[in-house]
């Protein structure tokens, strides 16, 4: 079974190569090839996965070495692939997720003239991503860490004859560059600290610690805080999340594939598959759960302000991923259940994309939700799927956003102390804010009078339902968003699953799960009926109001790009030229003051060589008298 672990990285890298490179003539079939493929990839995950069950919960990780990238003495870094409980959990969802928003994308790529290559973009995407989840190493996850980068560079900006997607593209990609340093550097510290930055002998097991486990200091703490910065990066995580929203440019599979199962979900797999070095500095933890803590209600709130259908999302998926990042950071508390919610945010926000997607193909790519109004009448699958997604995501009793979110809450709460009361706090008032924007979502786009209008060339939108290459997606991913929860909280089954590979460990909440879910209930109804009273017993104008102070700050995703533009850009200017100035003045000013000085004595030393023959005698004959007087000189001394 070992054999078949690079096959699921073959079977996408394989579909990028033939539609990037095979050239129009493949136009017509491309779309398949491609879907296909990624398929292909999940069918082979699926035959793992079921050998993976068979074996005992310690005989579950596979490895599987090709050879030797790097043998130099004393480093050696190989391409070799590690499958274990975590990385099938990942392997699972990415193909899985991935293959259901290639065969969307064939019916909403439909008239581009450049689907192929669309295609081979996402092929090369899932490549990179089951790279990096299936790498025996750090150094191999950071190729598939950067080639992510690339992917999502070229996805996001798929559509460059708009400005706006060129520059988006570009902010993503320089966005993450600076988290991608953290790793870079996460791996030069481990390897001058452990000699290796192979998981096994860096992480260990369960039973068997490896070199995280017996080290201590600051240099564990600086490894677990670069690594954080380079989650922050591609989780779009405070203060790395300005490109998220910008990244809606792309088609919307691109935003439903980035926001879901992958690139955003990497940074949370870095953290718990790094868990023995995070568990080996509190500091870094407790940085993490701040940071995911202070995410989940920035995107709550810039998600209640934004009228772009995609952008609320973007939102949305920041929020969430925060709830996450916070379960990392609680440690073996919150690591099994930071990943189940996860793969349940996968299915319920991939369905929500992919609904947004099938309302604008529905409104002539219409974005502005308040130009909706009233769709569940011309779409009813579209609304019937995004609506069990909404309901998913708020927490709703029984459905999958129930079980895993409020399973953080518990474990925030459970970190104990004031530490405790503040995470889970935050956990709570992030969860009544997401029923709030999401029912406004809800309200604004399905509900209350139509008010489309015409364009600018006088045509008027016909809503209508998309066609079955887009909507049985979106019903597969409904039956995730509803069942997913449940099925994995049976028994306890996904915490045993993962147990082996995360460690876990029960905590002293000072709230019962009772409570807490009467709690979060409680707020679920406060936000939503909040929702209603603004957006449901009202018409909604088409223009929007002024606002409140906050609500204004949040339209400006709270003032992040100002901020970005005044500290860096504008700091970065300033710097710039200062070291242009010292590099003119100082630098240049030394080299080419000797110069003009060597340059001026020469000159003068020219005139002394003016060719006349008397010059050079009175010349030679000055010298000899110097000579004779400074012989008799020395004779009379």
């Amino acid at each position: 079974m070992e054999n078949l672990i690079a096959l699921l990285i073959a079977a996408p890298l394989l579909g990028a190569a033939v539609l990037l490179v095979g050239g129009r003539r493949l136009d017509a079939v491309g779309h398949w090839i491609g879907t296909v493929l990624a398929a292909a990839s999940f069918a082979v995950g699926v035959v793992l996965f079921t050998d993976l069950l068979g074996r005992s919960a310690q005989d579950r990780t596979l490895t599987q070495h090709l050879y030797s990238w790097i043998p130099v003495e004393g480093f050696q870094a190989d391409v070799a692939f590690r499958l274990d409980q975590l990385s099938m959990t990942f392997v699972l969802l990415i193909t899985g997720v991935g293959s259901l928003i290639h065969l969307y994308s064939i019916g909403y790529m439909e008239h581009d003239e450049r689907r192929r290559r669309f295609f081979g973009y996402l092929n090369l995407f899932l490549a990179a991503m089951l790279l990096l989840v299936l790498a025996d190493n750090y150094l191999l996850l950071y190729v598939g860490w950067e080639g992510v980068g690339l992917a999502s560079y070229l996805l996001i900006g798929f559509w460059q004859h708009k400005p706006s997607a060129a520059t988006a593209a570009k902010k993503a990609f320089l966005v993450n560059r600076v988290g991608d340093m953290g790793l870079s550097i996460a791996i030069m510290l481990m390897f001058t600290t452990f000699g290796t930055f192979a998981f096994g002998p860096v992480l260990g097991s369960q039973e068997h610690p490896g070199l995280a486990g017996d080290a201590t200091g600051g240099k564990l703490t600086a490894i677990a805080l670069m690594l954080l910065l380079a989650a922050c990066g591609k989780s779009a995580q405070v203060p790395l999340q300005s490109w998220l929203g910008d990244a809606m440019e792309g088609p919307t599979p691109v935003s439903a594939l980035i926001h879901a199962a992958t690139m955003v979900t990497a940074g949370v797999y870095l953290i718990v598959r790094s868990a023995a070095i995070f568990n080996g500095s509190p500091d870094a933890q407790l940085v993490v759960t701040v940071v995911g803590a202070v995410t989940l209600l920035f995107g709550a709130i810039v998600g209640c302000a934004k009228d772009d259908i995609k952008k609320a999302l973007a939102g949305s998926t920041m929020s969430q991923i925060g709830y996450m990042v916070l379960a990392a950071g609680l440690g073996p508390i919150g690591y099994v259940f930071a990943i189940m919610h996860l793969v349940t945010h996968g299915f319920f926000k991939a369905g929500l994309f992919l609904g947004a997607g099938s309302v604008m193909h529905g409104m002539n790519d219409e974005v502005d939700m308040r130009k909706y109004g009233g769709l569940r009448k011309y779409m009813p699958v579209t609304f019937a799927t995004f609506s069990l997604g909404y309901l998913a995501i708020i927490g709703f009793p029984g459905l999958s956003g129930f079980f895993s979110k409020d399973k953080i809450i518990e474990a925030a709460f459970a970190k104990g102390g004031t530490e405790g009361w503040i995470l889970g706090g935050a956990a709570l008032l992030g969860a009544a804010v997401t029923a709030f924007y999401m029912t406004r979502v809800m309200l604004m786009t399905f509900f209350g009078e139509k008010r489309w209008q015409p364009d600018e060339h006088g045509h008027e939108p016909h809503p209508h339902e998309s066609p079955r290459s887009m909507t049985i997606p979106m019903i597969v991913l409904a039956f995730g968003s509803v069942f997913a929860g449940g099925l994995f909280s049976i028994g306890d089954r996904f915490l045993n699953w993962l147990e082996p590979v995360t460690g876990h460990a029960e905590g002293d909440s000072p709230l019962s799960p009772m409570a807490v879910t009467l709690i979060t209930t409680a707020l679920l109804v406060v936000g939503v009926a909040l929702a209603y009273a603004q957006y449901g017993r009202r018409p909604v104008p088409v223009v929007a109001p002024r606002g409140s102070l906050l609500t204004r700050a949040a339209r400006r995703d709270l003032y992040q790009d100002d901020f970005n533009h005044v500290v860096l850009v504008r700091g970065g200017e300033h710097l710039t030229r200062s070291l242009v100035y010292v590099d003119h003045t100082l630098v240049d000013g030394v080299v080419n003051g000797t110069a003009a000085s060597v340059g001026g004595l020469s000159g003068r030393l020219r005139r002394l060589q003016n060719g006349f023959a008397r010059s050079y005698a009175v010349s030679m004959f000055g010298g000899a008298a110097l000579l004779v007087a400074a012989t008799l000189l020395m004779r009379a001394v």
